[in-house]
C-alpha cells in the first residue's frame, strides 16, 4: 500500500470518527456573539533569495481614487472601467502598495526606498509606517548599511528623515546620477517644484555620502542597476541575484496590478516623461515575463511580490507570488 493510500485512509477514517462524535451531542445555540475584532492585514513578509534574505515592509494601506485618470488618462474612462470590471475590481477605487524592501546579503543590509515618512504623498496615520515597522520586521535603523533610492518622488525618499534626524545614521546612500541631477536642479516646475524642495531638504545634504549610479553599475555584489527612465528622468530598477535565484526590483514601472500591465501604453499621471515611461514599461514587462523572474513592484498590492505573464492581446498580467520562492 502506498503512502498516498495510507494518507487517504487516515483522512477518511478520521473524518468519519469526527462526524460520529458530532452526532453524539449537538451543542445548543451560542449564548452571546463574540465581539468584532476588525480586519488583520500583514505588514511584513520575509523570504529567502538564494543566500540573501528579503523582507517586504508595508508603508501604507491607503485607498486612492482611480485607477482612471491616474492611469489611462490618455484613453476614455469607460475603457479603463471595462478592464477593471473584467478583473472583478472596482472602477473608482484602488489600493496600491507602498513597499520598501530590505535585502540582507549576509555581509550588508540594503533597503530599497524609504516610503512616505513625515512628508510623503500619503500622510500619517495612513502612510509613513516604515520607521515604526522596522523593529517588528527585525531591524534597527542603525543596522542599515546601504539606502538605495530608485528615484526622487516623496513616497520613496520621505522616510529618510524622522523627527528631524536621519533615520539611517550609519548608512551610505545610492541613487541614479541622472535622477539626482534633475531633482537637485531648478528644472522641476509646478507640483514637481514642491517635490524637488523635499529632495533638496532630504537628499542633497547627503551628497558626500552618496554613490551616483548609471545603469549597469553595482550597488553591492549581487545587486546591479537597470535603466528604467521615464517615470522620472533617471528612475532605476535593480537586478538582484544570489545562488542562481533572481529578483527584479522595478520601482515604479507599474502603479496598478491590472491597468498598468494590461495596457503598458496607458499613461500614468505620475510619470514625468509619459511616452518614455510607456516604452520602459513594455521593455521591463517583456524582460521579466521572458525570463520568468520574480518581481518586487513598489506599488503592487502587499507584499508587492509576483511574476508577469504575457497575454495574447499584447498586454501582460500580474501573478501574485504564492510559494514559488519557498521551494
Amino acid at each position: 500500500m502506498s503512502t498516498l493510500d495510507l494518507t487517504r485512509r487516515h483522512f477518511l477514517t478520521g473524518a468519519g470518527t469526527a462526524a460520529a462524535a458530532a452526532l453524539v451531542g449537538v451543542p445548543g445555540p451560542a449564548m452571546a456573539a463574540a465581539p468584532m475584532l476588525g480586519p488583520v492585514v500583514p505588514k511584513i513578509y520575509r523570504f529567502k533569495l538564494g543566500g540573501f534574505e528579503a523582507t517586504m515592509i508595508a508603508d501604507s494601506d491607503a485607498f486612492v481614487d482611480g485607477p482612471w485618470p491616474l492611469i489611462g488618462g490618455n484613453v476614455e474612462q469607460s475603457e479603463v472601467a471595462q478592464v477593471m470590471n473584467a478583473n472583478l475590481l472596482p472602477a473608482n477605487k484602488y489600493q496600491p502598495g507602498f513597499t520598501p524592501m530590505v535585502i540582507n546579503t549576509g555581509k550588508e543590509v540594503v533597503i530599497f526606498d524609504t516610503g512616505n515618512g513625515e512628508r510623503g504623498f500619503v500622510p500619517r496615520p495612513n502612510g509613513g509606517w516604515l520607521a515604526q515597522q522596522l523593529e517588528p520586521a527585525g531591524f534597527k535603523p542603525e543596522q542599515i548599511d546601504v539606502v538605495v533610492l530608485s528615484h526622487g518622488h516623496p513616497d520613496h525618499i520621505g522616510g529618510l528623515v524622522e523627527n528631524g534626524k536621519l533615520l539611517f545614521p550609519n548608512a551610505r546612500y545610492v541613487t541614479g546620477a541622472v535622477d539626482y541631477d534633475y531633482w537637485s536642479s531648478d528644472r522641476p516646475a509646478g507640483d514637481l517644484a514642491q517635490q524637488a524642495a523635499l529632495y533638496r531638504d532630504y537628499v542633497v545634504p547627503l551628497a558626500e555620502r552618496t554613490t551616483f549610479l548609471k545603469p549597469g553599475d553595482e550597488v553591492v555584489p549581487g545587486i546591479r542597476a537597470i535603466e528604467a527612465f521615464g517615470h522620472t528622468p533617471g528612475h532605476l530598477g535593480f537586478d538582484i541575484e544570489s545562488d542562481g535565484k533572481r529578483l527584479v526590483f522595478w520601482g515604479d514601472c507599474a502603479h496598478h496590478q491590472v491597468a498598468s500591465l494590461a495596457r503598458p501604453d496607458w499613461h500614468c499621471v505620475f510619470d514625468i516623461d509619459k511616452e518614455q515611461a510607456a516604452k520602459t514599461r513594455a521593455r521591463m514587462f517583456d524582460m521579466v515575463a521572458t525570463d520568468r523572474v520574480a518581481v518586487s513592484g513598489f506599488h503592487m498590492p502587499f507584499p508587492s511580490l509576483g511574476y508577469v505573464e504575457r497575454r495574447t492581446d499584447g498586454g501582460y498580467r500580474w501573478l501574485p507570488h504564492s510559494y514559488q520562492l519557498k521551494v
